[in-house]
């Protein structure tokens, strides 16, 4: 299967392709654009270190409560119909960046989840023709303040704050979503376990029900909620999402103050 990269290039960025057979390649062009991905000259693989969140949305678009175990841990009933929430670009990192913890805000949550990465612009799009607008998957940590969620703070701050969207490393293209093993683990020890059948709304729903709300356009991204198992992060952990056929977000958690 292959994966698209966007690395670090000088003072900008550019787009790789990893070829199933492990073969790194340059990618012309714009992979969200008329053209889509158009693979180039073979090229050395690049330094963990230059790799950048693999898109930059102009919205992510979460969805909470969308597992059944989920929805049993934080003692709520199944939604009727999607519960849907923005996060803000800003709060995008990539693969090694640190998430900070600000000062005050106490208690602050890893949520592993699988990202939906938006490749055709989609408005009020059918469920059968959702497919035909998601480039592919990756991985995504949607940071969560949890002590200010459960005083009744408002979604768009408790999980707005820089750096509270690790996303990465790469996006798989053409990966059925319907029956992926999604991992969260803290330190090297597994905290969320659980998979996509357990989804109480699949992605292809998920497409065509924001979509019906909001345009969504190329790059956007779709966060289709987190199983059970949240905890809490310390300054000095390591946070890492795992799902299979994408690979490993991993994140170094830091004080902000």
């Amino acid at each position: 299967m292959d994966h698209l990269f966007r690395v670090r290039a000088g003072t900008a960025s550019r787009f790789l392709l990893r070829r199933d057979a492990g073969e790194w390649r340059d990618v012309a062009g714009d992979p969200f654009g008329p053209g889509g991905i158009l693979s180039g000259d073979v090229v050395a693989p690049p330094p963990a270190a230059d790799l950048l969140a693999p898109v930059v949305p102009t919205k992510i678009v979460a969805v909470g409560l969308n597992y059944r175990d989920h929805a049993a841990e934080r003692g709520k009933p199944l939604p009727p119909v999607p519960m849907v929430f923005l996060k803000p670009p800003s709060a995008v990192i990539g693969p090694g960046a640190p998430i900070r913890i600000p000062a005050g805000v106490g208690r602050v949550d890893h949520e592993a989840e699988l990202a939906v990465v938006i490749g055709r612009r989609a408005t009020r799009v059918r469920r059968e023709d959702a497919p035909g607008h998601v480039l592919g998957v990756t991985c995504l940590n949607d940071v969560t303040a949890r002590d200010l969620q459960d005083r009744g703070v408002q979604y768009s701050q408790v999980k707005g704050y820089d750096t509270f969207a690790p996303i990465g490393p790469g996006i798989a293209l053409g990966l059925e979503a319907s029956a992926l093993e999604v991992e969260g683990l803290v330190n090297g020890v597994v905290r969320q376990r659980s998979n996509t059948r357990e989804l109480i709304f699949d992605v292809a729903s998920l497409v065509a029900y924001i979509s019906a709300i909001m345009t969504l356009e190329p790059g956007d991204v779709i966060a289709t909620g987190t199983p059970s198992g949240i905890g809490p992060l310390a300054p000095g952990d390591e946070v890492e999402v795992r799902i299979t056929g994408i690979g490993s977000l991993v994140n170094p958690v830091v004080s902000d103050g």
